[in-house]
Protein backbone atom coordinates (compact mmCIF):
# COMPACT_ATOMS: atom_id res chain seq x y z
CA UNK A 1 0.00 0.00 0.00
CA UNK A 2 2.60 2.60 0.86
CA UNK A 3 4.42 1.84 -2.56
CA UNK A 4 1.23 2.04 -4.42
CA UNK A 5 0.79 5.60 -2.85
CA UNK A 6 4.58 6.69 -3.33
CA UNK A 7 4.16 5.31 -6.98
CA UNK A 8 1.15 7.91 -7.00
CA UNK A 9 2.73 10.47 -5.29
CA UNK A 10 5.81 10.32 -7.43
CA UNK A 11 4.02 10.79 -10.79
CA UNK A 12 1.74 14.08 -9.89
CA UNK A 13 4.78 15.41 -8.30
CA UNK A 14 6.84 18.51 -9.84
CA UNK A 15 11.05 18.46 -10.04
CA UNK A 16 10.95 21.49 -7.76
CA UNK A 17 10.74 19.03 -5.03
CA UNK A 18 14.00 16.29 -6.19
CA UNK A 19 15.96 17.84 -3.17
CA UNK A 20 13.14 16.67 -0.76
CA UNK A 21 12.75 13.47 -2.76
CA UNK A 22 16.38 12.42 -2.37
CA UNK A 23 15.83 12.17 2.01
CA UNK A 24 15.42 8.52 2.75
CA UNK A 25 13.76 7.34 5.44
CA UNK A 26 13.25 3.88 6.57
CA UNK A 27 9.87 3.28 8.73
CA UNK A 28 10.12 0.30 10.94
CA UNK A 29 6.80 -1.49 12.95
CA UNK A 30 4.97 -4.84 12.64
CA UNK A 31 1.57 -3.52 12.43
CA UNK A 32 1.20 -2.67 9.03
CA UNK A 33 -1.48 -0.41 9.72
CA UNK A 34 1.33 1.97 11.00
CA UNK A 35 3.03 1.57 8.54
CA UNK A 36 0.51 2.58 5.73
CA UNK A 37 -0.94 5.62 7.52
CA UNK A 38 2.83 7.22 8.90
CA UNK A 39 4.23 6.30 5.48
CA UNK A 40 1.51 7.69 3.55
CA UNK A 41 1.76 10.96 5.17
CA UNK A 42 5.72 10.78 4.74
CA UNK A 43 4.93 10.45 0.90
CA UNK A 44 2.98 13.10 0.82
CA UNK A 45 5.60 15.37 2.17
CA UNK A 46 7.50 14.13 -0.69
CA UNK A 47 10.37 11.75 1.52
CA UNK A 48 11.67 8.53 0.26
CA UNK A 49 9.64 5.77 2.07
CA UNK A 50 11.14 2.37 2.88
CA UNK A 51 9.62 -0.13 5.10
CA UNK A 52 10.44 -2.91 7.92
CA UNK A 53 8.18 -5.25 9.93
CA UNK A 54 10.87 -6.09 12.67
CA UNK A 55 14.28 -5.39 13.61
CA UNK A 56 16.15 -7.72 12.12
CA UNK A 57 14.75 -6.78 8.15
CA UNK A 58 15.32 -2.84 9.66
CA UNK A 59 19.00 -3.51 10.17
CA UNK A 60 19.51 -5.22 6.76
CA UNK A 61 17.61 -2.20 4.52
CA UNK A 62 19.35 0.18 6.78
CA UNK A 63 22.70 -1.31 5.87
CA UNK A 64 21.75 -1.27 1.95
CA UNK A 65 19.85 1.61 1.91
CA UNK A 66 21.57 4.25 4.12
CA UNK A 67 18.43 6.42 5.16
CA UNK A 68 19.01 9.56 6.81
CA UNK A 69 16.32 8.82 9.33
CA UNK A 70 14.93 5.90 10.77
CA UNK A 71 11.50 5.75 12.72
CA UNK A 72 11.31 2.36 14.50
CA UNK A 73 9.05 0.58 16.62
CA UNK A 74 10.16 -0.07 19.85
CA UNK A 75 8.56 -3.75 20.64
CA UNK A 76 8.39 -6.14 17.28
CA UNK A 77 9.01 -9.86 16.79
CA UNK A 78 12.76 -11.64 16.14
CA UNK A 79 14.56 -8.68 16.70
CA UNK A 80 13.31 -5.09 18.98
CA UNK A 81 13.62 -1.60 18.25
CA UNK A 82 16.31 -1.30 21.11
CA UNK A 83 19.02 -4.11 19.70
CA UNK A 84 17.83 -3.18 16.31
CA UNK A 85 19.33 0.79 17.41
CA UNK A 86 22.23 -1.11 18.62
CA UNK A 87 23.12 -3.03 15.56
CA UNK A 88 23.06 -0.13 13.65
CA UNK A 89 24.94 2.06 15.49
CA UNK A 90 27.59 -0.07 14.81
CA UNK A 91 28.01 0.08 11.45
CA UNK A 92 30.62 2.84 10.47
CA UNK A 93 28.53 4.36 7.28
CA UNK A 94 25.51 4.79 9.40
CA UNK A 95 26.69 6.83 12.16
CA UNK A 96 25.27 9.84 11.08
CA UNK A 97 21.94 8.38 10.66
CA UNK A 98 19.19 9.60 12.97
CA UNK A 99 17.05 7.46 14.47
CA UNK A 100 13.89 7.92 16.76
CA UNK A 101 11.92 5.80 18.42
CA UNK A 102 7.71 5.39 18.07
CA UNK A 103 6.69 4.57 21.63
CA UNK A 104 3.11 3.80 22.59
CA UNK A 105 1.83 5.46 25.75
CA UNK A 106 1.86 2.83 28.45
CA UNK A 107 4.44 0.90 26.84
CA UNK A 108 7.24 -0.29 29.24
CA UNK A 109 9.65 1.88 27.84
CA UNK A 110 12.58 3.58 29.68
CA UNK A 111 14.04 6.59 27.19
CA UNK A 112 17.40 6.50 29.32
CA UNK A 113 17.11 2.90 28.02
CA UNK A 114 16.45 4.16 24.28
CA UNK A 115 19.26 7.31 24.17
CA UNK A 116 21.56 4.06 25.74
CA UNK A 117 21.29 2.16 22.48
CA UNK A 118 22.08 5.21 20.37
CA UNK A 119 18.44 6.80 20.01
CA UNK A 120 18.50 10.61 19.03
CA UNK A 121 14.90 10.63 19.74
CA UNK A 122 11.19 9.46 20.89
CA UNK A 123 7.99 9.78 19.53
CA UNK A 124 5.15 8.88 20.81
CA UNK A 125 1.87 6.99 19.41
CA UNK A 126 -0.48 7.75 18.26
CA UNK A 127 0.78 10.70 17.04
CA UNK A 128 -1.08 13.37 14.19
CA UNK A 129 0.38 13.67 11.03
CA UNK A 130 1.10 17.87 11.72
CA UNK A 131 2.92 16.55 15.01
CA UNK A 132 4.70 14.12 13.23
CA UNK A 133 5.60 16.04 10.09
CA UNK A 134 6.70 18.43 12.70
CA UNK A 135 9.15 16.55 14.29
CA UNK A 136 10.79 14.73 10.95
CA UNK A 137 11.58 18.22 9.91
CA UNK A 138 13.30 19.12 12.92
CA UNK A 139 15.15 15.92 12.97
CA UNK A 140 16.51 16.37 9.73
CA UNK A 141 17.10 19.85 10.37
CA UNK A 142 20.47 18.77 11.02
CA UNK A 143 21.99 17.57 7.83
CA UNK A 144 21.22 21.06 6.64
CA UNK A 145 23.35 22.02 9.41
CA UNK A 146 25.75 19.76 8.74
CA UNK A 147 25.93 20.47 5.10
CA UNK A 148 26.99 24.55 5.75
CA UNK A 149 31.02 24.66 5.20
CA UNK A 150 32.93 27.00 7.29
CA UNK A 151 33.00 27.36 10.89
CA UNK A 152 30.02 29.39 10.60
CA UNK A 153 26.35 27.74 11.48
CA UNK A 154 22.89 29.25 11.68
CA UNK A 155 20.42 27.88 13.73
CA UNK A 156 16.92 29.80 13.92
CA UNK A 157 18.02 33.83 13.67
CA UNK A 158 21.04 33.38 15.98
CA UNK A 159 24.40 32.84 14.10
CA UNK A 160 27.25 31.81 15.45
CA UNK A 161 31.23 32.21 14.37
CA UNK A 162 32.99 29.21 16.01
CA UNK A 163 36.60 30.59 14.57
CA UNK A 164 35.62 34.47 15.92
CA UNK A 165 33.50 32.64 19.22
CA UNK A 166 30.95 35.65 18.13
CA UNK A 167 27.31 34.71 18.70
CA UNK A 168 25.00 37.27 16.93
CA UNK A 169 21.45 36.91 17.38
CA UNK A 170 18.60 39.34 15.67
CA UNK A 171 21.38 41.67 14.79
CA UNK A 172 22.43 41.57 18.25
CA UNK A 173 26.17 40.61 19.32
CA UNK A 174 26.02 37.86 22.54
CA UNK A 175 29.28 37.74 24.02
CA UNK A 176 29.80 34.24 25.70
CA UNK A 177 32.73 33.18 28.31
CA UNK A 178 34.84 29.77 26.32
CA UNK A 179 32.73 26.92 27.72
CA UNK A 180 29.55 28.89 27.25
CA UNK A 181 30.22 29.30 23.47
CA UNK A 182 31.40 25.61 22.87
CA UNK A 183 28.49 24.11 24.77
CA UNK A 184 25.84 25.87 22.67
CA UNK A 185 27.73 25.73 19.51
CA UNK A 186 27.95 21.75 20.27
CA UNK A 187 23.95 21.84 20.93
CA UNK A 188 23.58 23.71 18.31
CA UNK A 189 25.80 21.73 15.76
CA UNK A 190 22.85 19.05 15.59
CA UNK A 191 19.70 20.77 16.15
CA UNK A 192 17.01 18.08 18.20
CA UNK A 193 20.14 15.93 19.04
CA UNK A 194 19.69 15.13 22.63
CA UNK A 195 23.35 14.86 24.13
CA UNK A 196 24.12 12.59 26.93
CA UNK A 197 26.27 14.41 29.66
CA UNK A 198 29.34 11.67 29.02
CA UNK A 199 29.15 12.96 25.59
CA UNK A 200 28.95 16.46 26.43
CA UNK A 201 31.79 16.46 29.30
CA UNK A 202 34.15 15.07 26.43
CA UNK A 203 33.63 17.29 24.13
CA UNK A 204 33.43 20.55 25.66
CA UNK A 205 35.75 20.10 28.65
CA UNK A 206 37.73 16.92 27.67
CA UNK A 207 40.99 15.84 29.83
CA UNK A 208 41.60 19.33 31.13
CA UNK A 209 40.03 19.34 34.32
CA UNK A 210 37.62 16.78 36.43
CA UNK A 211 34.24 18.02 36.29
CA UNK A 212 31.10 16.69 37.30
CA UNK A 213 27.27 17.05 35.89
CA UNK A 214 26.10 20.26 38.13
CA UNK A 215 29.09 22.16 35.94
CA UNK A 216 27.15 21.23 32.93
CA UNK A 217 23.42 22.50 34.60
CA UNK A 218 24.96 25.90 35.59
CA UNK A 219 26.75 26.56 31.99
CA UNK A 220 22.59 25.92 30.34
CA UNK A 221 21.78 27.88 33.19
CA UNK A 222 23.72 31.10 31.97
CA UNK A 223 22.98 30.41 28.48
CA UNK A 224 19.00 29.99 29.01
CA UNK A 225 19.33 33.61 30.70
CA UNK A 226 21.52 35.02 27.65
CA UNK A 227 19.97 33.22 24.93
CA UNK A 228 16.72 32.27 25.90
CA UNK A 229 15.03 29.68 28.24
CA UNK A 230 12.81 28.22 25.21
CA UNK A 231 15.73 27.20 23.14
CA UNK A 232 17.19 24.59 25.60
CA UNK A 233 15.19 21.25 26.45
CA UNK A 234 16.18 19.07 29.18
CA UNK A 235 16.15 15.36 28.97
CA UNK A 236 15.84 14.26 32.85
CA UNK A 237 18.34 12.02 33.34
CA UNK A 238 20.03 11.84 29.94
CA UNK A 239 21.58 14.93 28.91
CA UNK A 240 20.17 18.21 27.10
CA UNK A 241 19.28 19.10 23.53
CA UNK A 242 18.63 22.61 21.24
CA UNK A 243 14.81 22.61 20.80
CA UNK A 244 13.72 24.66 17.88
Amino acid sequence: MVLYYLYLYHSKQAISKMKKKEIKILLVDDEQDILEIIGYNLVQEGYQVITASNGREAVQKAQKEHPHLIIMDVMMPEMDGMEACEHIRRIPELQSTIITFLTARGEDYSQVAGFDAGADDYITKPVKPKVLMSKVKALLRRFKEEEKSGDIITVGEIEINREEYKIVKEGVEIILPRKEFELFYLLASKPGKVFKREEILDKVWGNEVIVGGRTIDVHIRKLREKIGDEWFKTIKGVGYKLDL
